[in-house]
């Protein structure tokens, strides 16, 4: 059984900056890659941020510049450093793992608002 347990998120004001985490548990053999999606209300779940095994990042355009993906391995943590927030940034932010021969997890959420 695999766990996703993240923390981070809140309420912020525009121009500021959170830091969500993802921290893997369970059995666990090696993680490919690890990302953070993002769905607001009344939207898709879309791509924020996805980061390699071997540390290759991708972004999505609205958030390359503003935001960082970063994982430790040694931790089976991913990280995520978003700055600059803007309230179109609002949304529920949900880590995904890919975890070799079991698949991909999700987190359970956790809600960023950015808000004056």
């Amino acid at each position: 059984q695999v766990q996703l347990v993240e923390s981070g998120g809140g309420l912020v004001q525009p121009g500021g900056s959170l830091s969500l985490s993802c921290a893997a548990s369970g059995t666990i053999f090696s993680i490919n890659a690890m990302g953070w999606y993002r769905q607001a209300p009344g939207k898709e779940r879309e791509l924020v941020a996805r980061i390699s095994s071997g540390g290759i990042t991708n972004y999505a355009d609205s958030v390359k510049g503003r935001f960082a993906i970063s994982r430790d391995n040694a931790k089976n943590t991913a990280y995520l450093q978003m700055n600059s927030l803007k309230p179109e940034d609002t949304a529920v932010y949900y880590c995904q793992v890919r975890i070799v021969r079991l698949g991909a997890f999700w987190g359970q959420g956790t809600q960023v608002t950015v808000s004056s």
